[in-house]
């Protein structure tokens, strides 16, 4: 096992990991720094529309002044004190067709009627002011609902990042601890390898001192039956045939060994290469879901940058189209005020 590369690998993955980490932080406080420019933003612009409509009050009141006008004279609500009254009664003799004193809707009853319509204008005022003030207390309510679920699915998010990064950090720790193993692994079997191999060793020189073959002279051990057998008991040894026959089956002994020990090499060079290579396939899943991480995170700002304009042309259509309409006591003041 390469250690130094594992080591690398350790060391470039906690590079990352704190880089990640880094990047995380500051996009957090962008985020926050966004929200406060927005905000500022809003506050901004509910100030300019109030001073807007406090200057268009201020002009209607000091430059549109119901005594500047021309009508002046038709709608003056003080016209029929000034008047003398058109009749005493409903039944006044004066009152005939043709004077056009008499309609309906203007019998004595006037005042009562002006009273009553002035008190169901005014309920309707306030109904509408309560109206308003519901829809106000309904629209914060479904801005801190909106602002709620924006923060719980920002926890969600974070908390989602943080299980993936334990779940790498267990996967890196599974690997660093199999590959451990198979490091122990590998030692042991060379370790009883080379026991092994003493031990046939220190057999076979034990072999060849206590046999008999430097003890007999060959020529004597020839048996009688023929050149190919021999007396044990005067055997000296074998003859430069048989010992080329022989050291021949140990050189193809060695070659099969050599064959066996270039076989070993190459499983374990084939096991450093899988290594290396699940190695790998680690780094790109992980960068694999860096990339999935940031275009989540991408989409969900544009998410909320997609609801918070949402809401603001809501607000502002609210403000300027739904609730802009609002009459005044002038309006209420032009009806019913001349006696034709």
């Amino acid at each position: 096992v390469d250690k130094d590369a594992l080591d690398t690998q350790v060391k470039d993955r906690k590079i990352q990991e704190a880089a990640e980490k880094a990047r995380n932080e500051e996009l957090a406080n962008e985020m926050k720094q966004n929200d406060k420019i927005m905000c500022m933003l809003e506050e901004r612009q509910k100030n300019y529309i109030r001073n807007i409509n406090k200057a268009i009050t201020e002009f209607q009141k000091n430059f549109q002044k119901p005594e500047t006008r021309r009508e002046f004279d038709l709608s003056d609500p003080q016209a029929l004190k000034k008047d003398k009254p058109a009749r005493l009664s409903d039944d006044d003799p004066r009152c005939t067709v043709s004077g056009l004193q008499k309609f309906m809707g203007e019998d004595l009853n006037y005042d009562e009627r002006m009273k009553f319509q002035k008190e169901q204008l005014r309920e309707w005022s306030l109904q509408q002011q309560r109206d308003w003030k519901n829809a106000l207390a309904d629209q914060k309510f479904a801005d801190d609902l909106y602002d709620k679920n924006r923060i719980a699915l920002d926890q969600k998010t974070m908390e989602q990042q943080r299980i993936e990064e334990e779940n790498r950090r267990a996967v890196c720790a599974a690997t660093k601890d199999f590959n451990r193993t198979q490091a122990a692994e590998l030692a042991e079997r060379k370790k009883l390898e080379k026991y092994q191999k003493m031990k046939d060793d220190m057999d076979e020189i034990s072999s060849l001192l206590q046999g008999d073959l430097l003890s007999e002279n060959p020529e004597q051990a020839v048996s009688s039956f023929g050149r190919h057998r021999v007396i044990t008991d005067r055997w000296k040894g074998m003859n430069q045939d048989q010992l080329m026959a022989i050291r021949y089956s140990q050189q193809q002994q060695v070659l099969e060994k050599l064959r066996l020990k270039e076989e070993e090499r190459q499983r374990d060079a084939e096991w450093d290469r899988q290594t290396i290579q699940v190695a790998r396939a680690q780094l790109v899943l992980e960068r694999h879901q860096q990339r999935q991480n940031r275009e989540r995170r991408r989409a969900l700002d544009n998410i909320n940058a997609e609801l918070s304009q949402e809401q603001k042309s809501k607000n502002i259509y609210l403000k300027k189209e739904a609730y802009s309409n609002f009459p005044t006591s002038q309006y209420y003041a032009q009806f019913n005020t001349t006696s034709r």
